[in-house]
């Protein structure tokens, strides 16, 4: 039987029915609402706020690899993700006439000490065997200079600079508004703006939305960013800690006239991505605690002032954007993604954090599969089993 054989029937009750209800229209939400709709499914994408709003409406948008040592299932999903992640967008662009803001620029991480370049060294040597998958296309260079001039000072490498060729950027504002304008144009999709969803009643398939409406549904997708963690944890029963939490994070952007083309740079926790249109990008902080979550501070400022004293041309650059944010991070730190044990209308989409936009395309596949009764083609650590199982311990 495929997915769009499986209807929801009305059982006499005149609710509109859909194959896949999607809670929540960050990025996770919005490609898991486009595999449902490429698989012919009846779709509704319900938002409590406006579609592409919350965590994925950040600045920075770095596609970045993990470290290539010590090679495990999750480094290679990731690493799968980010090399198919292009031939989506240039898909997606075609059929919309929109730009993601893509770009494969590669990374740049300046080396300040000698046991830096060391280390650096072997994992070159790592990621010439870990990636040679792809035919030796992607690389992990240790350079003396950076590849670029006029971008970062030179002085920042006093050991030299890594150059990764995998790594990219694009726009997470420009992305979800693509996946949002594709959807727009397929007529088993529906998208529903200031609708949150109250709750699930997986037994009978019926779901309550804010506005006071029912509907059934066959599966849904729950990828309401940190607020997935509580409504999950509702449907799976009492456990010791929370599935996940919010993080904040900051942001902003300045305008530069610098080369679109250069690699994102990053240093000590710091990001630095040029974009189209003389943006650039500068963040993100990682705040467990905070009083204000949306509310920008000092944290901000060091961040902009230390890209100021390391890339010569934003020295003077002024800020156009400051952003504050939530970020969900789930328990076990890996995405949250399949099916609920013993509810398996209710598939997890959630707990990206800092990958989402990397990962989130094949995480919407691997839920996808899960609606279709297939076992999601994900890390064990990804499973809602695992991170079920951390929330129960004491």
């Amino acid at each position: 039987m495929t997915l769009a054989d499986n209807r929801v029937q009305a059982a006499g009750q005149c609710l509109p029915s859909y194959d896949v209800l999607v809670v929540g229209g960050g990025v996770l939400g919005l490609w898991g609402a486009v595999e449902a709709a490429r698989r012919g499914a009846k779709v509704l994408l319900a938002d409590a706020g406006r579609i592409g709003q919350g965590a994925s409406f950040g600045l920075v948008g770095a596609l970045m690899p993990h470290m290539p040592d010590k090679w495990n299932q999750k480094k290679q999903f990731q690493f799968d993700a980010l090399v198919s992640l292009e031939h989506e967008v240039v898909a997606l662009e075609a059929a919309t006439g929109l730009s993601a803001g893509y770009r494969r620029t590669g990374r740049l991480v300046p080396l300040p000490k000698p046991h830096l370049r060391d280390i650096a060294l072997r994992h070159s040597a790592d990621a010439e065997a870990a990636w040679q998958v792809q035919g030796g296309r992607f690389h992990w260079h240790v350079l003396d200079r950076p590849p670029v001039d006029g971008f970062v000072a030179p002085e920042t490498g006093a050991c030299g600079f890594v150059f990764d060729t995998l790594a990219a950027r694009a726009s997470p504002r420009r992305v979800t508004a693509l996946l949002a304008a594709w959807l727009r144009q397929q007529p088993n999709v529906t998208l529903l703006e200031d609708t949150g969803v109250i709750r699930l009643d997986d037994h009978a398939g019926e779901a309550l939305l804010s506005d006071g409406e029912r509907v059934r549904f066959a599966h849904a997708l729950v990828a309401s960013g940190h607020r997935a963690f509580g409504a999950l944890a509702e449907i799976v029963g009492p456990l010791e800690k929370p599935l996940g939490q919010p993080v904040k994070g900051q942001s902003a952007l300045l305008a530069a006239d610098l080369d679109p083309a250069f690699p994102v740079l990053f240093f000590g926790g710091l990001y630095v991505i040029v974009h189209e249109n003389g943006h650039v990008a500068i963040g993100s902080t990682s705040e467990d605690q905070f009083a204000d979550a949306f509310a920008c501070d000092g944290q901000l400022d060091a961040l902009i002032d230390k890209a100021r004293s390391i890339v010569p041309a934003l020295a003077d650059a002024p800020v156009i954007e400051r952003w504050a944010g939530l970020r969900p991070k789930a328990i076990g730190r890996d995405p949250l993604v399949g099916p609920l044990p013993d509810h398996p209308r209710i598939i997890a989409l959630a707990g990206g954090f800092k990958v989402s936009f990397g990962i989130a395309h094949l995480l919407a596949k691997a839920a996808l599969a899960a609606v279709e009764g297939k076992a999601p083609d994900v890390p064990e650590s990804f499973l809602p089993e695992s991170h079920i199982a951390l929330a129960r311990r004491p």
